[in-house]
């Protein structure tokens, strides 16, 4: 049927190459000779009109709208450019000259020959045209990441499922065309070989369904740090497609997830404490049991020019004043000298401008254990960035510790050998 169809179409076109065909007759030239004559002059004809489509198509079409293009001031059409999405389609138009007119020139032949012949052109355009939607959806995705939520609602996923259907529906276009059916036909085979596709596309067909609840849940963006214990993974995230996810670990090296694992998996993501007013600092210093005691007078007297507690000592200082022995100290509000460290450290640290008052700061004791009397440091500081933010801390655990002893307390330490071989030699002597 489709053929009688070219037939029709091309034989009205057809009258003037016979007529040539006939004058050339008429002027000597033997039969054979004037129909490859014909033919030829037909053939070179429609390469020259295919050349000059194409010289227009690139010379012209492309260079206009590379012109257009660096002329205004949006981006998109930049980055179609870039995209070779106008190459493609400029590429089309020497191929429909030929599916055109190849049928006037080899009409005295096989009809299948034309229509092989136009079958190839027209795979030919479905390809590029495939590659021109590619090209589209890609710069589609370029555009869309340079916007501001983009990295909290990224696209990427859903425009790499348009692709795959995009590219399943060309190639049974494309298959149609080779094996002469109509697609509809091959369309409702596919339907009995579902469980097959299922099968092909199960990563893809999971990770499309795990990047919806990831968008629409906001678990993930790109750029959140993230922790996955379970894979060894801890860095920044780069990129989120349909089956896998990116992750710039800290020590430089890429890691890649599938998106479904997210889903299946616990992992830590890090992007509350970076939209928060601070990250947090939890530290611990165990105190030893064995130095804890009350404040006597002369204690106090050594450490009321303390800053930031200067005040609070003196007032201390009244009332221990009139102690005389131990049994006077448990009478009144006398404090212990891990009191005064504790209100210290709590003033110290509201008296830094890194610190975010703002937020929780707490000086704590937990639970006592064997190695001794946990004093819990717990506040937040305003420098979230992961170098700075160590460095600040160090500084400010360095601190502490070095001033602990002023407050004649100790940090329980476990005994090292240089320990014992000191009591042995106080022993011996």
């Amino acid at each position: 049927m489709q053929l009688e169809i070219i037939n029709k179409q091309i034989a009205e076109k057809y009258q003037m190459l016979e007529q040539f065909e006939g004058w050339l007759i008429s002027q000597g030239a033997s039969e054979t000779l004037a129909q490859f004559l014909k033919v030829g002059i037909s053939i070179f004809t429609i390469l020259i009109l295919a050349l000059i489509a194409d010289f227009v198509a690139k010379r012209i079409f492309l260079t206009s709208m590379k012109r257009i293009a660096r002329r205004t001031t949006t981006e998109w059409d930049d980055i179609l450019i870039k995209k070779k999405f106008f190459h493609y389609l400029a590429h089309i138009i020497p191929a429909l000259v030929v599916y055109a007119t190849i049928g006037i020139a080899l009409y005295d032949y096989i009809p299948g020959t034309t229509h092989f012949v136009q079958s190839l052109c027209k795979i030919y355009m479905v390809i590029l045209a495939i590659f021109a939607v590619n090209a589209f959806i890609e710069s589609v995705n370029s555009i869309y990441k340079e916007y501001p939520f983009a990295a909290s609602r990224p696209i990427k996923g859903y425009l790499q499922v348009i692709k795959i259907i995009i590219f399943i529906f060309g190639s049974i276009i494309v298959i149609s065309i080779i094996i002469n059916r109509n697609p509809n036909s091959l369309l409702i085979g596919l339907g009995t070989s579902t469980a097959v596709l299922m099968l092909i596309f199960k990563d893809a067909i999971n990770g499309l369904v795990a990047s919806i609840q990831l968008s629409a849940n906001k678990m993930l963006n790109i750029g959140d740090w993230i922790e996955l214990p379970n894979r060894n993974i801890d860095g920044n995230v780069t990129d989120i497609s349909l089956t896998t996810i990116k992750v710039r670990n800290f020590d430089n090296t890429i890691s890649t997830v599938p998106p479904f694992a997210l889903i299946n998996e616990s992992f830590k993501n890090w992007r509350g404490m970076q939209e928060s007013g601070g990250r947090r600092i939890m530290k611990s210093l165990y105190i030893d049991y064995k130095t804890v005691k009350f404040c006597t007078p002369d204690f106090l007297s050594k450490v009321k020019d303390f800053p930031f507690i200067g005040e609070s000592v003196k007032s201390y200082l009244e009332k221990v004043a009139d102690c005389q022995t131990d049994a006077d100290l448990l009478k009144g509000d006398i404090p212990t000298n891990l009191t005064l460290f504790r209100k210290y450290i709590e003033a110290y640290l509201q008296s830094l401008p890194e610190v975010n008052t703002s937020l929780d700061l707490l000086i704590r004791i937990k639970q006592p254990v064997e190695y001794g009397i946990p004093l819990e440091i717990y506040f937040f500081i305003n420098e979230k960035r992961w170098a700075f933010y160590e460095k600040i801390q160090s500084q400010i655990m360095e601190y502490l510790m070095a001033i602990i002893p002023m407050f004649e307390l100790k940090v329980f330490q476990r005994m090292t050998s240089d320990d014992i071989r000191t009591m042995i030699k106080s022993v011996d002597k």
